[in-house]
């Protein structure tokens, strides 16, 4: 197996948390590079680590194979596609760019280059969405009637990161926790017939939304995809109703935990929920009544690279295609159309 020597284009909270613990373990990759402007963190932590200060110096290196995105939402595109451009596989950051547009052009230029293009789409391989989609393959729940799927968090300050609250294009928090709800919905329900938006700045001193509750139309049920910063008590993160039964299950994937924590991201515990956070379902089966908890798979972003270094060694399918990245800014973008004429808006 020859590794595939990878930079990483920050070494942020995702660089260090999401990135640099499975590239660093995974034996299909080297971490090569960190692009750092002024500080050394990453060698800090990685002493074989190489630490360059300008964009330039990572793909203009010959040997680095593959670049993560990981920086500020407004610089994927440009990011992306300049090193696209040098002949690089490309990961990219969710949210993938700033409008369908600017994902459109990186897909093809990925195609031009037959380069592997990706999307870091994480929350695909948490415990919570991998427990959700059995249930939903075990047709438990029958034709589904409604369906909420929130992320919310506690967070009365502004970060301290200024590219976060600066009002540019990509920030807010529809382009941070809601492309994760927006991926997930997609993926499981496909896309919807017609689109509903409603965001709000609700944080004192703050400049971008920190409120959004997004409607999905399909046919027959409606998909309510809802974040806020100001939930100190978090309801149910998932709820699904059928026409035979329920799931909730409340947001509890254990890996950021874990890697917050310092614990490297292996053995037969990483991922694993407790008990105490399976999901309920509570339904019909051959006639009678059950109610019961289901028990969680586990998560494991592990299999993002496992899945991307087969792409590039193997020419498998990348692990979030392109396309997908397109969809989700699609929804985004017809999500602001929608709050600003107030209006459900068609997908098209």
């Amino acid at each position: 197996m020859t590794p595939i020597k990878t930079s990483l284009l920050s070494f942020g909270m995702s660089g260090r948390l999401f990135h640099a613990p499975f590239i660093n373990l995974n034996p299909g990759f080297v971490f090569h590079s960190v692009w750092e402007r002024e500080k050394n963190l990453a060698v800090e932590v990685y002493p074989e680590v190489l630490t360059k200060r300008t964009l330039e110096e990572i793909i203009g290196d010959p040997v680095v194979e593959l670049v993560i995105v990981n920086t500020p939402n407004y610089t994927h595109f440009e990011y992306a596609r300049a090193a696209l451009k040098a002949g690089k596989h490309v990961v990219v950051e969710k949210p993938f760019a700033v409008s369908a547009s600017e994902c459109k052009a990186l897909v093809e230029l990925a195609a031009e280059n037959k380069k592997c293009l990706t999307v870091y789409q994480n929350r695909r391989y948490d415990s919570d969405y991998k427990t959700i989609r059995q249930v939903l393959d075990g047709a438990s729940l029958g034709e589904l009637a409604e369906v909420e799927m929130r992320y919310d968090r506690f967070v009365i300050n502004l970060s301290p990161k200024k590219h976060k609250e600066t009002p540019l294009p990509g920030t807010g928090l529809v382009y941070d926790l809601g492309a994760h709800l927006i991926d997930q919905a997609l993926q499981l329900f496909g896309e919807p017939q017609a689109v509903f938006g409603d965001m709000a700045i609700q944080r004192p001193q703050s400049q971008v939304d920190d409120y959004m509750e997004i409607l999905l139309y399909y046919p027959g049920f409606r998909v309510r995809l809802k974040s806020g910063y100001l939930i100190r008590e978090a309801p149910v993160a998932y709820s699904f109703y059928g026409r035979k039964g329920s799931f909730i299950k409340p947001r509890s994937d254990m890996q950021e935990k874990m890697l917050q924590a310092g614990v490297k991201p292996e053995g037969i515990a990483w991922g694993q929920e407790p008990e105490s956070q399976w999901g309920l379902l509570h339904t019909e089966k051959e006639g009678t009544v059950i109610r019961e908890y289901v028990p969680s798979l586990k998560g494991n972003y592990m299999e993002f690279y496992d899945q991307l270094h087969a792409a590039i060694r193997e020419g498998q399918s990348v692990p979030v295609a392109g396309e997908d990245g397109i969809a989700v800014i699609k929804v985004i973008e017809l999500a602001y159309l929608s709050h600003k004429e107030r209006r459900v808006v068609d997908f098209i």
